[in-house]
């Protein structure tokens, strides 16, 4: 659809910039003001206006339920914009003005306009009737055949005034005047202006910001039928009210009391609106199977890659409008292709079945898989890798359900990340294309040139000129000193000149700087300056951990010779620790910044905790007292119109899934005892209730891996095989069950049944689970080399090795060894005191000064910023930050309308279009006809001590550095 440019009207300040209205209105609302004495602008109340099929076409669409009505309010504003009708609801008031020429107690009021586009709003007060009227004698009827009060119960007040986009608040008062009064106009709309109104999703209401004169507010604007037809048409209830029987109707708010809330979800919804469709299941099972075999192939490569659940949703929304434009409404074994337009609760679904698949990439099972087949020779079968992987990511679903009315109902529950998803989406499906900072491209239009840009450059990093992915000018020209290597390289050095032309190097490990607010940024980049440039070239070259035998940075572990460490040699054939082997062999050695990052895992877990407890401890205290007490908000009220999902159904997944796990450890030879499984599951859901309250009241995710690592390495020593499976019942299990009260709440907010939620998660999920399984096998048949350094692509399995890494250093040597007094690393665990420290002294110093610097440190963020360092190093957060502050800050500063309705679609597009360039390269590659590049940009990069992890000091053959007895 065609459209003119739109006068300036920016505010810099303004929440809802992206809620600028359409242009090429003035037609249909300059007619229709013009003909008030013939035209009803109610009468599309009392018809249905979902699209029907063609004349032509047999098939009917099957008949809805009305729309409920006692979420309503008494009173409210029916905004109704006539050019974004579908073409059936303009039919609809053509053929009606006949019948109702002289509605009584209707005012219609028009304004002259001055601008290029005109905006109607109606305003229609509705107020319930004192007392009911037990047994109403019929009232005489208007001559437009309707009766002058719709019910016994409410009365349809004068519309008041027209409300024009443009006008500020100093504009004189719009004159009232009389129906009868009015000139009239021509009898129809003309068939071209009708056409030119596109057909609109669902009656999608605008996300609103709650203030005192809501009739003055352009966003304070609700669902037109679902609303205003419950207003005008209530049933006949007993208790005269339209609230349940229990709910008293003082009681019920008219939006949430929360301000991020009221301005970011819809506090309306449309009942009638298809949820459970062919179309939804089609495109996001579609989604969950391509985004799981992405996400597990790059899991393998090094920098790694993962299609975001931001980048589903954006690939969701054009294949749910060509499926409502192309595929026939025609009924097949009792369902419907296509019963109505690509709606909003569809597409919610769609991206909460992604999130919970693959959202945060690669599961943990693949982890196990791959560590045991590629780093301990074990392979224990399809049976163990299919039951693991569905208890593993499932067994979370079942706590999820049973803490769900403490975490997820309660109003003060807010959970702000999945804020920005229901932005995202209502955004998208409102369509408005506005003009922002002289920018006129729609985001659709923009996400598809972006991806195409970014599937055409990403060939020229990735395949033709590596050299432009690991920029590190200064280890050209110096390939053999290896202080620079250290200090500036982008492989196994700190990267102090963080340059790149690759937005897999930028997003790699992190993610896209796109996303997180710009204080996280600060943060993280705080961090990486202080701990990863400057203190770690202190440790590292006063060798305090034997830095000078070792690389700066890498996700390797070395032993005395310098070599990788075998762990075979201190592993007995059934994979148990052999102390006296150990003491044959050597002692454990990490790169320097290695073992920094366990030190900040350490003081990540005390800092989130005292953080928490002094700075939210007393709201999360109040929360806690009162979530069960507190009245239901609105979006509570709405969803009581919906069957729950019984409890039942959750103890028995808890049941079924407790029992494959028993199986998964006791049917292999996992050397786990049952206990061990029901204490990490006991950690899993003892832990869940407080961590998941501070993620959904502060964002701040409070991880259990560490402490699950503490406790398995000293209760079953030894023994890696456990340790790994004690990890992730233990941690995952939590995590698992946070991200699924998670997808549950956006639901909560976009009004899903709470029924086919369960459905939908629990189906991604274990669907997800086994194709990321299939894919991994796929790779490992097909990939050469895989998870070896010798690999060409790229496919080194960096994570999973920091995973077998970890295995090792937790579930073999043991903490006892590595962190007990008088052992290398033994002054680590004080991270844990520097950790906690730190936010304490910043809240006592806060109290007296108020306004320092120091507020703007959030030491969680700061010492968790980091946590994938290794495999990620200094140089990918560096370039990270960068490109973070220059849209999170100086482009959202300085261009906030263009911030506002382009990052989110931009940082979509870059990742897509990577995801391709991606998969194409990779297909490639597999050919044995293909021969790479051997010119200079190509080879650079590996002729440096960087690349090759070169130490300060080599030794000679045979010789050995470190203590002399451990």
């Amino acid at each position: 659809m065609s459209q003119s440019s739109s006068s300036s009207h920016d505010s810099a300040h303004s929440l809802h910039d992206s809620f600028r209205h359409r242009n090429h209105r003035t037609s249909h609302s300059q007619q229709y003001a013009n003909s008030t004495s013939t035209t009803n602008p109610f009468s599309i109340l009392f018809e249905n206006n979902d699209p029907q099929p063609s004349s032509n076409s047999s098939t009917k669409i099957p008949p809805q339920k009305q729309p409920p009505d006692f979420e309503l309010q008494d009173t409210d504003v029916t905004t109704v914009f006539l050019d974004s009708f579908p073409e059936q609801t303009q039919e609809i008031i053509s053929s009606s003005r006949d019948a109702i020429k002289n509605q009584p107690q209707t005012t219609v009021t028009t304004v002259p306009s001055k601008e290029p586009e005109l905006e109607l709003e109606l305003e229609l007060e509705l107020e319930p009737e004192p007392e009911p009227e037990p047994e109403p004698e019929p009232e005489p009827a208007s001559s437009s055949g309707f009766p002058h009060k719709r019910s016994a119960y409410w009365r349809r007040k004068p519309l008041r005034r027209i409300w024009h986009p443009h006008s500020s608040s100093s504009s004189p008062s719009p004159s009232f005047s009389s129906s009868s009064s009015s000139s009239p106009s021509s009898s129809s709309t003309s068939k071209s202006s009708r056409n030119s109104a596109r057909r609109r999703t669902q009656h999608s209401s605008f996300p609103n910001i709650s203030t005192n004169n809501n009739e003055n507010n352009p966003f304070f604007l609700k669902n037109l039928k679902s609303r205003a037809w419950a207003r005008l048409n209530p049933p006949l209830k007993q208790n005269h009210s339209n609230t349940p029987p229990d709910v008293e109707p003082t009681k019920i708010p008219s939006d949430s009391r929360y301000p991020e809330v009221r301005a970011s979800v819809p506090n309306t919804d449309d009942f009638d609106l298809p949820q459970n469709t062919l179309r939804m299941w089609v495109i996001g099972l579609i989604m969950v199977t391509i985004g799981s075999t992405v996400n597990t192939i790059f899991f393998l490569h090094s920098p790694l890659f993962s299609i975001s659940t931001f980048v589903a949703s954006m690939v969701a929304w054009p294949l749910g409008r060509a499926w409502e434009r192309f595929v026939p409404n025609k009924k097949i074994l009792g369902i419907y292709l296509n019963p109505s337009p690509f709606n909003l609760k569809e597409h919610a679904l769609i991206t909460i079945m992604a999130s919970v698949s693959f959202g945060e990439g690669a599961s943990y099972m693949t982890d196990i898989v791959l560590t045991l087949r590629h780093f301990y020779g074990i392979q224990f079968g399809w049976g163990f890798n299919i039951i693991g992987a569905i208890c593993t990511q499932a067994i979370g679903y079942s706590f999820a359900g049973i803490v769900r009315r403490i975490l997820v109902y309660p109003a003060s529950m807010i959970w702000p990340s999945t804020l920005v998803t229901t932005t995202f989406l209502t955004n998208i499906h409102l369509n408005v294309n506005h003009v922002a900072n002289g920018w006129h491209i729609s985001r659709l239009h923009l996400f598809m040139f972006v991806m195409i840009v970014c599937f055409i450059w990403s060939w020229i990093p990735s395949f033709l000129c590596p050299f432009l992915s690991d920029f590190g000018v200064l280890t050209w020209l110096t390939p053999n000193n290896v202080i620079i290597n250290q200090l500036f390289g982008t492989t196994s050095g700190l990267g102090l000149l963080p340059i790149t032309f690759d937005w897999n190097q930028i997003t790699g490990y992190i993610g896209s700087p796109l996303i997180p607010p710009f204080f996280a940024i600060g943060n993280i980049f705080a961090s990486i300056i202080i701990i990863f440039w400057i203190v770690c070239p202190i440790i590292h070259y006063s060798n305090v951990w034997y830095g000078h035998y070792l690389p700066m940075s890498g996700n390797e572990t070395f032993d005395r010779y310098q070599n990788v460490y075998n762990v075979t040699r201190i592993l007995t054939p059934r994979k148990v620790f052999d102390l006296q082997m150990y003491k044959n062999y050597s002692p454990m050695f990490l790169p320097t910044a290695f073992a920094v990052s366990y030190g900040l895992s350490f003081a990540s877990i005390s800092s989130t905790l005292v953080h928490t407890l002094f700075f939210h401890g007393r709201e999360i205290l109040f929360f806690w007292r009162n979530s069960r007490k507190e009245p239901d908000d609105i979006h509570m009220h709405l969803m009581k119109r919906y069957k729950e999902a019984p409890d039942w159904w959750y103890l028995l997944c808890l049941i079924i899934f407790l029992t494959m796990s028993i199986v998964l450890v006791r049917a292999w030879d996992t050397d786990m005892p049952v206990w061990a499984l029901f204490l990490a599951l006991f950690i899993a859901f003892l832990m869940l209730i407080p961590v998941g309250m501070i993620y959904a009241l502060t964002n701040i995710s409070v991880g259990l891996n560490v402490i699950t690592e503490f406790i398995v390495g000293y209760l079953v020593p030894g023994r890696p095989i456990a340790m790994m499976l004690f990890k992730t019942f233990g941690y995952i299990t939590n995590y698992q069950a946070i991200k699924f009260l998670e997808g549950i709440k956006l639901g909560h907010y976009m009004k899903i049944s709470p029924r086919l939620m369960f459905v939908a998660q629990l189906s991604a999920t274990i669907w997800g689970g086994v194709v990321q399984l299939g894919a991994l096998s796929w790779a490992e048949t097909n990939i050469d080399n895989l998870c070896t350094t010798e690999q060409s692509a790229g496919f080194t399995c960096s994570a999973a090795r920091v995973f077998f890494n970890a295995s090792v250093i937790w579930g073999v040597i043991g903490p006892q060894r590595l962190l007990s007094n008088g052992s290398l690393y033994s002054k680590t665990p004080y991270f844990f005191l520097v950790g906690g420290l730190l936010p304490l002294f910043s809240w006592f110093f806060l109290k007296k000064y108020p306004k320092s610097p120091i507020r703007h440190i959030h030491w969680p963020v700061f010492f968790t910023g980091t946590g994938y360092i290794p495999p990620a190093t200094a140089y990918n957060y560096g370039a990270y930050c960068a490109v973070g502050y220059f849209f999170g800050y100086w482009v959202k500063r300085k261009y906030f309308g263009w911030w506002a309705k382009y990052n989110y679609t931009l940082s979509a597009g870059l990742d897509l279009g990577l995801a391709w360039a991606s998969l194409v390269i990779f297909v490639i590659l597999l050919s044995p006809n293909v021969k790479k590049p051997s010119w200079w940009g190509y080879t650079v990069v590996k002729n440096t001590a960087d690349y090759q992890s070169l130490p300060l000091v080599q030794l000679k053959e045979g010789s050995s550095f470190g203590p002399t007895q451990w």
